[in-house]
């Protein structure tokens, strides 16, 4: 029964991701329809796509502390709210620079959602469950990505180039479905502890582990609050020498998710599809929902296996392929004019591939490990941080891909859509490859195996002074 009750709330909660992934995706099909109805450049486009990171950035930077005081519940909740209300503005949005603060506003609630509720999973699941629970938030962002895609494709009319509207409309549905669920859940009982409201933290435990495990559980926590007393919950704690390993950690694992370049893809599929050679924006979202697929696929072996075989095993086998894919499909595009019918294929192929490798590995495990390596004074503090990061690094790599397309082209190799110079993305996969090739060595030293610890004996760990490598 306690199996069921910590599944059925880790659903409930992760339902944030789905609304995560469907309206960071969403966009991606949209972005043919409203650049045409709005007559806009690729600049103006990576203006709107970066709305929504910037709405992220500043959701992630004020909600950290505030969800150590509230709760993680209510902060959720507050997220379900703004959720239902971004969406329907930017459905309704009658110009370009109201759709750019919609989606700015809509923003602030993905930021809030990336990190509270991947928090409020780790702190609810006991420690040999909390990997595949956790990555649950993974897997339903790659559903929510793919219900995008799909959503694009339902709606996309090239006949009509409004047809974006139902596109951002549609998220009101699971927007509302976290709103009514989160009501019923529980507080985490870890923040209940915390807050000194001890008979209701034990309450919940009881409901989730059992009454014989609830005990040792409780003891533990109080154990390491204890231990926390003395020491103040602020950015100062974060700068204490004992925890500069868990930030290093938090901060080099949302760079390298980030800048090897997936969301150049999930915002952008639909446009390098274009630049393959597909023929016309449906058929662009087409492959794009095949990208969702695989996304949602490929999530699914990692949440199965993250408890199985381990962190390490998956983030070094998912780094080899991406690095691998993405020098494959550098050259894929270099000699594209050669390839023809074949080059678009191939490229499509290795962008599956590319996913399918991300999927597994860096995409699920970001999330998992932040939320398990910093203690728990300060955890909702450290997960911000790390969202907060994982936003601008995110607002970086979706503002610049355009250009960097455009600065990394060699002469020669320009693909024209339109009339229009669009350049090549072969130097930029190029880029993205270095960067996982430099997250490979990285992940050496920082990356620990959480396989199975407890969060308390992952602190009493960084205490000690341990290496990341050495934590089992």
């Amino acid at each position: 029964m306690k199996n069921t009750i910590i599944y059925v709330i880790a659903v409930i909660a992760a339902t944030g991701g789905l609304l995560f992934g469907f309206d960071t995706g969403v966009i991606s099909g949209a972005i043919p329809f409203f650049q045409k109805d709005f007559g806009l450049d690729n600049s103006m486009v990576e203006l709107v796509t970066s709305a929504g990171l910037v709405g992220a950035i500043l959701g992630a930077l004020f909600c950290g502390k505030i969800t150590d005081i509230l709760g993680r519940k209510v902060v959720i909740l507050a997220s379900a709210v703004i959720f239902t209300i971004g969406a329907l503005w930017s459905g309704f949005a009658p110009s370009i620079e109201q759709l750019i603060i919609a989606r700015l506003f809509l923003g602030i609630a993905i930021g809030v959602s990336s990190f509270a509720v991947p928090l409020y999973i780790a702190e609810i699941s006991p420690a040999n469950k909390r990997g595949s629970l956790v990555s649950m938030f993974q897997l339903m962002i790659t559903i929510g990505v793919l219900a995008s895609y799909l959503s694009d494709l339902m709606f996309a009319d090239e006949g009509d180039m409004s047809c974006w509207r139902p596109m951002f409309y549609i998220g009101v549905v699971p927007a509302l479905i976290l709103l009514i669920g989160m009501a019923f859940m529980p507080e985490s009982p870890r923040w209940l502890i915390s807050r000194g409201r001890d008979e209701e933290g034990k309450s919940v435990l009881a409901r989730i582990e059992g009454n014989e495990a609830m005990e040792d559980s409780y003891k533990t926590i109080k154990n390491e609050l204890i231990k926390s007393e003395k020491d103040k919950s602020g950015i100062k704690e974060l700068m204490k020498p004992w925890l500069r390993n868990a930030v290093i950690i938090g901060v080099g694992i949302m760079f390298f998710q980030q800048f090897v370049g997936i969301n150049t893809v999930i915002y952008y599929s639909p446009k390098i599809f274009l630049m393959a050679g597909f023929d016309g924006a449906v058929s662009a979202i087409w492959a794009a929902v095949g990208v969702g697929v695989v996304n949602l696929l490929f999530t699914i072996v990692s949440v199965y296996f993250v408890d199985r075989l381990g962190r390490r095993k998956l983030y070094f086998t998912g780094l080899t392929g991406i690095f691998v894919s993405l020098l494959l499909l550098g050259i894929c595009f270099t000699h594209f004019s050669y390839l023809g019918e074949m080059g678009k294929w191939l490229s499509i192929i290795l962008v599956f591939v590319y996913v399918a490798f991300y999927a597994i590995s860096i995409g699920p495990l970001g999330w998992l490990i932040i939320s398990e390596v910093f203690p728990q004074k300060v955890r909702g503090l450290g997960s911000s941080l790390g969202s907060l990061l994982v936003w601008v690094f995110n607002t970086v790599v979706t503002f610049t891909f355009f250009k960097i397309v455009k600065a990394f082209t060699v002469e020669g190799t320009e693909i024209y859509l339109d009339g229009e110079n669009l350049g090549n993305p072969a130097g930029a996969f190029w880029f993205y490859a270095i960067v996982a090739l430099a997250a490979i060595i990285w992940g050496y030293f920082y990356v620990p195996e959480t396989k199975g610890v407890t969060l308390e004996k992952i602190e009493e760990y960084w205490r000690k002074g341990g290496k990341p490598r050495h934590l089992r």
